[in-house]
C-alpha cells in the first residue's frame, strides 16, 4: 500500500533519516520502533509530508506522492496522528467528528460516526463534553475515531500510548488489534514500547540510528537471539 524507496529525510538542512527502503502492507499493522531520537517520528512525517524530503520517493497506491502536500493526502486516504495536539480541545467530541466530516452530507456522517462509536463506545457517552476535559486515552481515542470519519485507509500513529497509565495503553493496543481485523484498515505504528508493539503487529521495521537495521515478521525480531541489542543498535 505504501512504499518509501532510498528516503533520505530532515528538517530543512538536517538529515536526521538516511536512504530508507521499506514497504507497508495493506490490511496490516507495521511497527516502527528504536530507541529514542532514532528518527521514527521523522519517518512518519517525511511519509506525509511534513518533513524535508532530500532524496528519495514515497510511493501511495502504486502513485508517487513524494511532492504531494499533506492535505492532499488526507483527501486520498492518508491520515498522520501525532503524540500530541490531535484533537481541538476547546471543541466538544461531536464538534470535532462534525470537523473531520465536514465534506460529507449528513446520513453519511451519520454512518460515519455510528462507525467510530461502534468502535469507540467510549466516546458516545461523551459527545457533548469538551474535549480538554477528557482523559488522555480518550483524546487518542477521538484522534482516531476523526481518521475514521474522514474515510482514511493508512493510519500512521506516532507514539498513541505513550501517556497512557498500563491499563490504558493495553486498551489501545487492543483497539489497534480491532481496527486491523474489524475495519480492514492499514497500520503504521511508532512506538516506545517495543515488546508490546512487535506482539501487536504484524511486520516491523526496526530503525535504530537512522537506517533501517531490521524490516520483516515481527515474530521474527522478538524472537532473535540479539533482540535487545539488535534494538539497541549494538548489532
Amino acid at each position: 500500500m505504501l512504499r518509501v524507496k532510498n528516503l533520505t529525510a530532515g528538517y530543512k538542512e538536517l538529515k536526521v533519516i538516511f536512504d530508507i527502503n521499506a514497504k507497508i502492507l495493506p490490511k496490516k499493522i507495521t511497527a516502527i520502533v528504536g530507541p529514542n531520537g532514532s528518527g521514527k517520528s521523522t519517518l512518519l512525517k517525511a511519509t506525509f509530508g511534513l518533513a524535508t524530503v532530500h532524496s528519495g520517493k514515497v510511493i501511495y497506491e502504486g502513485r508517487d506522492i513524494t511532492g504531494l502536500p499533506p492535505h492532499e493526502r488526507t483527501k486520498i486516504g492518508m491520515a498522520y496522528l501525532p503524540q500530541v495536539e490531535n484533537v481541538f480541545t476547546n471543541l466538544t467530541v461531536e464538534e470535532n467528528l462534525k470537523i473531520a466530516g465536514y465534506i460529507l452530507d449528513d446520513s453519511e456522517l451519520k454512518d460515519r460516526m455510528d462507525l467510530a462509536f461502534s468502535v469507540f463506545p467510549e466516546l458516545k457517552k461523551r459527545t457533548k463534553q469538551k474535549v480538554g476535559t477528557l482523559s488522555g486515552g480518550e483524546r487518542q481515542f477521538l484522534a482516531i475515531a476523526t481518521a475514521l470519519i474522514r474515510k482514511s485507509k493508512l493510519l500512521m500513529l506516532d507514539e498513541p500510548t505513550a501517556q497512557l497509565a498500563p491499563k490504558l495503553a493495553e486498551v489501545m493496543f487492543k483497539k489497534i488489534v480491532e481496527l486491523r481485523d474489524k475495519l480492514d484498515l492499514t497500520i503504521v505504528l511508532v512506538e516506545q514500547n517495543i515488546k508490546k508493539a512487535l506482539e501487536t503487529s504484524d511486520k516491523t521495521h526496526l530503525l535504530p540510528s537512522g537506517r533501517i537495521a531490521f524490516g520483516g515478521d515481527s515474530e521474527e525480531l522478538l524472537s532473535h537471539e540479539k533482540f535487545e541489542q539488535l534494538c539497541l543498535g549494538l548489532t
